[in-house]
């Protein structure tokens, strides 16, 4: 009995030893501590430049012009704006910028960071790399129909004109339930799961216990809650996050997210059929490496994966109360009703 208890202390004292050793904090039972703020701001892209190709590095000269390149630009759209200037032309004034080609003030929500993705000492030229080329896999003939739906009109100029009622069957401003998920503020263009580096709000907040893991993302203030070692319940239980459950391979949190509701398809989401596989790591340096897999043959011919870094962070995580106040979504419903009469009141002077 001696002999064993003899062991028992020298093992621990070595395990104790060992987790100390790494660097990384660990919690009371001995797993990787992932609790804390994260910042996921990125110059790299998700879909890498085809100017790339299959490359998936830039050279520090690459990197360091694209910090520079962006710095320039924050400079110039953050320059002091002309109280007294006029109001942009109609139909925009062909910007690019933060508001889209109707003008706006200054990029002062734009926060995307300041340098490009670095991982393991490399600087990467895009998140996704696998397919090897840094895009996504080519789309599904149900999966272009979803594009096309997504996207149908983004890209048209805007006239001022009530276009849509040249068109048969429903209008896409008849009522609020047919404007997108971002307009709507129910879910953010940037995702959660997976979830993507954005224009802005890109920090997240953790909290973990033995049973469960919280990733509260700031963009729509949305939170994961992470079953460890649970079970999905049936397809017929969906929601716009899906249902997470997780289990730990060594030091790396894994993560299966499941029951996705089709409503919460997006540009790089699938929809019901999508499966979400991620791997949480945490650094010696107190970083996150954040790896994921979605697979929807529904939407993409095959399945694809990106990786990139959450930077640990002091900073807090604040409320994204999108729809406090919301008056864009009522002015967009009230906006299209105004190109509505204009356009059947000229109708009738034809």
């Amino acid at each position: 009995m001696y002999v064993q208890k003899l062991l028992l202390l020298v093992f621990l004292a070595i395990t104790s030893y060992t987790y100390a050793a790494d660097g990384i904090p660990r919690t009371s039972s001995g797993l990787p501590d992932l609790s804390g703020t994260y910042d996921s701001a990125t110059l790299t892209p998700l879909v890498r430049p085809q100017e790339y190709g299959d490359n998936l590095y830039l050279t520090p000269e690459e990197a360091e012009q694209l910090s520079a390149a962006e710095e320039k630009a924050m400079a110039q759209a953050n320059a002091e704006s002309d109280p007294n200037r006029t109001a942009p032309p109609e139909g925009g004034d062909g910007s690019a910028g933060a508001a889209g080609n109707v003008g706006g003030y200054n990029a002062f929500w734009i926060d995307r960071g300041t340098d490009a993705l670095l991982v393991d000492g490399k600087f990467r030229t895009s998140i996704i790399v696998d397919p090897p080329n840094g895009q996504f896999p080519p789309l599904t003939p149900a999966g272009q129909m979803r594009m096309a739906k997504l996207f149908g009109g983004v890209n048209r100029t805007n006239e001022g004109k009530a276009w849509w009622l040249e068109e048969e069957g429903p209008g896409p401003y008849d009522n609020m339930e047919q404007r997108n998920t971002a307009e709507r503020c129910l879910m953010g263009f940037s995702g959660a799961a997976p979830s993507i580096p954005s224009l802005y709000n890109n920090f997240k907040r953790i909290v973990q216990t033995d049973e469960h893991v919280m990733i509260l993302v700031e963009m729509i203030h949305d939170a994961r809650i992470i079953r460890i070692n649970g079970t999905h319940p049936g397809p017929e239980i969906t929601s716009w996050l899906g249902d997470s459950v997780g289990h730990w391979e060594g030091d790396t949190l894994v993560v299966e997210t499941t029951n996705f509701s089709d409503k919460a398809a997006g540009f790089f989401t699938g929809g019901a059929n999508m499966h979400l596989l991620e791997r949480f790591t945490k650094q010696p340096n107190g970083d996150l490496m954040y790896r994921f897999t979605v697979t929807d043959l529904s939407q993409w011919q095959a399945p694809w994966t990106g990786e990139y870094v959450w930077s640990a962070s002091d900073k807090r995580v604040y409320e994204y109360a999108c729809h406090e106040g919301n008056y864009a979504l009522g002015n967009i419903m009230r906006g299209a009703r105004l190109l509505e009469q204009d356009e059947i009141a000229g109708a009738g002077q034809d």
